[in-house]
């Protein structure tokens, strides 16, 4: 769901490391900017240390990011966001979300990528999605109640996740992705650390509505094009209703 297509991927997809640093870079700033810089207090924050970490983005990298996005450094942050909507190949509904210091760059490039793709196009389609949070986390206690924890939490709704469909999930691990109201994201994440749970990801983003039917050969090509949009630098998240 939303952004599935990106773990399914990614075991065949080669990106430089420095390439994958400098978006994790990017993502503290960000959520320091959106949250502020207290992880205990900020759980995009939070999930986006974990990952740095796991990527061995040095101490001092990661508290000049911190810096930067909180306002308290030097180098101030001065970012906007820009949400981009469109369809992928087989019409498959997208939305582009990035953040830019140069909005005449980051524009005309992005349209260029939606051209590039084939049948991909530019156009409104929030409508399509909802509009909610999300959390994923894993926990090591064997034939956890993903229910049980989601009511806990205060979600909405549930489904299990794999490592097979986000590889930060261990293989022996029991994973869930959950979904709450926008306001709901802090709480839920508090409460699974608090009760033995590992959160990866804890935002606010898209959720599909509906997924168009796709044979396997459409399921590559939108893939492919997918993937052309999250390589670019400014884009933060790609979400697409692609199971």
């Amino acid at each position: 769901m939303g952004r599935q297509w990106l773990h399914a991927k990614r075991a065949i997809v080669n990106l430089k490391k420095g390439k994958v640093v400098g978006k994790l870079v990017k993502e503290i700033s960000v959520a320091a900017k959106m949250g502020g810089p207290d992880p205990s207090a900020n759980p995009r924050l939070f999930a986006a240390l974990e990952k740095a970490r796991k990527n061995s983005v040095s101490r001092d990298v990661i508290e000049r990011a911190i810096d930067k996005g909180a306002g308290t450094g030097s180098d101030k942050m001065q970012l906007e966001h820009v949400a981009f909507e469109g369809y992928a190949p087989h019409k498959v509904p997208v939305i582009v979300e990035c953040m830019t210091d140069n909005l005449q760059r980051t524009v005309p490039e992005i349209r260029v990528l939606f051209k590039k793709g084939v049948l991909g196009a530019a156009g409104s389609n929030k409508f399509l999605f909802e509009h909610v949070g999300l959390v994923e986390a894993h926990t090591s206690t064997a034939g956890a109640d993903l229910e049980a924890a989601a009511i806990e939490a205060g979600a909405n709704d549930f489904e299990p996740l794999s490592h097979e469909q986000n590889d930060d999930v261990p293989e022996e691990a029991t994973g869930a992705r959950f979904i709450l109201e926008r306001t709901a994201v802090h709480a839920a994440s508090v409460w699974l650390a608090a009760n033995g749970w590992s959160v990866i990801t804890s935002e606010i983003g898209y959720i599909a509505k509906q997924f168009p039917e796709l044979t396997d050969e459409q399921r590559a090509e939108v893939g492919e094009f997918l993937h052309a949009l999250d390589d670019h630098d400014d884009v933060q998240r790609v979400w697409a209703a692609l199971r």
